[in-house]
């Protein structure tokens, strides 16, 4: 039996241990992971009818923007939330201004001229439309008008890909100083990077309403700030539910929960449900009701 999941492009590291784990402790289930753009991922799933048992997003937004009943189908019923992360900004010593950035500088040396920066599409990833959120309230939390277009100058479209993690190795190569991503990329690849304040980084639950502040345009419409919480489902169609569940229930275990602490996501315990009592039987204990803004 193959279980396939299609999953954010940052969850790569921690799923593949995790599926090499699991397919250890069950023999006879093989796994079929492909990972990308959150946003792509989805989409896979429910505008190229590819069958999926898991589905995996950076943005637990992005499950039920488009898998909630679009278009009188129901791709989804419920997601769970699982972990958070940061955006952030990663370097190596080659990169210029290396030697003198920091936290408190760090937007001032972004905009220099000649400074090449990577990103990752607004339009398909959610890190890339987190970014530009988090340079829109670094605007005001600096107080310095113009900051995101400045920076944004230096990510010209040559510097964009589907996924932050495929211009890894143009950083490491030199080709651009600064690449936007996860703070649990940099761990995982022991990368520098900029401890930014929580007021901008999306990475705290507790200022969801300071974050809806930023809100960005996208091919996908008006996207307003969220903390990055991770959340998994399981789509109507998958052929495989009930080993889905058992696969999100060792995500959510102890173990699921030490490979993503160890590669560097933020701690969600309890998991977080949407709608707890949608949730398959045995995944409620696992969880709780998420908790209204």
């Amino acid at each position: 039996m193959t279980l396939t999941i299609f999953a954010a492009g940052t969850l790569a590291g921690p799923f593949n241990a995790l599926d090499k784990a699991f397919s250890a402790k069950y023999p006879n289930v093989t796994i079929h992971a492909q990972f990308g753009g959150s946003v792509a991922e989805v989409k896979q799933v429910t505008q190229l009818g590819l069958q999926a048992d898991v589905v995996g997003v950076a943005d637990y937004t992005v499950i039920p923007k488009y898998m909630f009943a679009p278009a009188n189908k129901a791709w989804a019923t419920w997601y769970v939330g699982f972990a958070s992360n940061a955006i952030t900004f990663v370097y190596t010593p080659k990169s210029k201004g290396a030697s003198t950035i920091t936290a408190d500088n760090w937007y001032k040396v972004l905009a220099e001229p000649g400074v090449q920066i990577g990103r990752s599409n607004p339009d398909t990833d959610p890190s890339g439309y987190q970014t530009l959120q988090m340079l829109d309230l670094a605007e005001r939390y600096y107080k310095s008008p113009g900051l995101a277009a400045a920076i944004l100058k230096n990510a010209p479209a040559t510097n964009i890909r589907d996924t932050e993690t495929a211009l890894l190795g143009t950083l490491q190569a030199g080709q651009i100083d600064y690449l936007a991503i996860y703070r649990s990329d940099a761990i995982q690849h022991n990368l520098k990077y900029l401890d930014l304040p929580t007021a901008i980084n999306l990475s705290d639950a507790a200022q969801a309403s300071a974050y809806a502040k930023a809100t960005v345009q996208t091919k996908n419409g008006a996207l307003s700030g969220n903390p990055i919480i991770y959340a998994v489902t399981i789509p109507t169609n998958a052929p495989h539910a009930e080993w889905a569940q058992r696969w999100i229930e060792f995500v959510l275990g102890p173990d699921g929960q030490k490979e993503l602490a160890k590669d560097g996501f933020g701690d969600v315990t309890p998991a977080l449900a949407n709608q707890q009592s949608a949730l398959p039987p045995s995944l409620q204990p696992l969880t709780a009701q998420w908790p209204a803004r």
